[in-house]
């Protein structure tokens, strides 16, 4: 009976042991309970050992099962380390590059790497999708996508495999004309809490609370990053942002930085990284872009990317001059479109087979 064990079987084992309960072990395994519970059941049948006492409210690792788990958890690594070596013997390439990309994502490290994708590649067309926060997982667990490029809140799932690119830098803007604007000292949250906040939610979770960022109890949840910029610079609350992509508006006095209380003194940071599937691991054509992107990250922190309006590391929040507001009724006042930051041109003087990513023709990294 021994030799029939399967790898499903131990992977639903791992699931249930690692979830503490067979529901949430089927929801991870995106089956029914029932099937868990059979599968598990049969596994012991075969084994001759009890894995889990269901004599409790949950079910509970027996002290052999707690054994079994280590060695279950080899077996199902090496096997996922030996498909991923055959992967990579048999080096064929992708048909389709299918990501999915966290909002909050620098755009221009994004169009960069994909325009040198696209001179590497020519033949394998890119399909990208934009999602937000938890939302960036699903579309890799189900397999639409072979890569996601995901903010480290929330933690990745343990299917994952992670590489860290680069890490974004967020800080708390409103319009100068916001009342929150003429506050000088850092903001107590109680006068915080009386103002509107803009939260950025993912089209699934746009009616359900969120868990980071939330700062006050009068929320206005939108589905469109770019539409909460606008919508800050329009004046209609505070809200949380990346800083590359309101560097522009801090310079010109579009938006301005505000301190609150509770704000760490390192000030917020997300760290971006890539996930795919540790069982299906990345092709040449995924592993290519994933490096690639590192590369451009790494080129835009070493050219002194704290100055640029695309700056994806910048200096610690805690040391940012906050802007000045502006004269209600300046020229400056007017609103204002920004249009968004073409690398084009960078890429038209780099050349994508040189694998460190600097630039010919003299021009310094956007």
């Amino acid at each position: 009976m021994l030799d029939g064990v399967s790898l499903d079987q131990l992977r639903t084992f791992i699931a249930a042991a690692e979830e503490g309960n067979f529901s949430a072990a089927g929801r991870r395994l995106r089956r029914a309970q029932s099937v868990v519970s059979q599968t598990l059941a049969n596994l012991e049948g075969q084994i001759g050992v009890r894995l889990f006492d269901r004599g409790g409210r949950v079910p509970t690792l027996t002290d052999e099962g707690r054994v079994l788990l280590a060695r279950a958890r080899a077996v199902a690594t090496e096997v996922d380390l030996f498909k991923a070596r055959a992967k990579g013997l048999a080096s064929g390439l992708e048909t389709e590059l299918s990501l999915v990309v966290d909002a909050m994502f620098p755009v221009t490290v994004l169009a960069c790497a994909a325009a040198a994708f696209q001179v590497q590649f020519p033949a394998i067309p890119l399909r990208l999708h934009v999602e937000m926060w938890e939302a960036v997982a699903d579309p890799v667990l189900d397999g639409r996508c072979a890569i996601g490029l995901m903010g480290s809140l929330p933690p990745a799932p343990p299917q994952f495999s992670r590489e860290r690119l680069l890490t974004v830098r967020a800080i708390k803007v409103v319009s100068p004309r916001h009342p929150l604007a003429a506050l000088r000292e850092p903001i107590p949250m109680s006068v915080l809490c009386e103002h509107i906040q803009l939260v950025h939610a993912d089209h699934a979770n746009v009616w359900r609370a969120g868990r980071f960022g939330l700062l006050s109890p009068r929320i206005w949840r939108l589905c469109d990053l770019a539409a909460k910029h606008h919508f800050l610079r329009a004046g209609f609350g505070f809200g949380i942002m990346p800083l590359h992509m309101v560097e522009a508006d801090l310079a010109s006095g579009e938006l301005v930085e505000i301190k609150v209380e509770d704000d760490p003194p390192e000030g917020h940071a997300i760290v971006m990284s890539a996930v795919y599937l540790t069982d299906s691991p990345l092709g040449p054509a995924g592993r290519w872009f994933v490096d690639r992107i590192k590369e451009e990250a790494a080129s835009r922190i070493n050219a002194n990317a704290s100055t640029s309006l695309d700056s994806i590391d910048a200096l610690p929040i805690a040391n940012r001059t906050i802007a000045q507001p502006r004269v209600a009724g300046s020229s400056l006042d007017r609103p204002r479109l920004y249009p968004v930051n073409d690398c084009g041109a960078a890429i038209e003087n780099r050349d994508p087979r040189k694998g460190n990513g600097q630039q010919m023709g003299g021009r310094g990294a956007p």
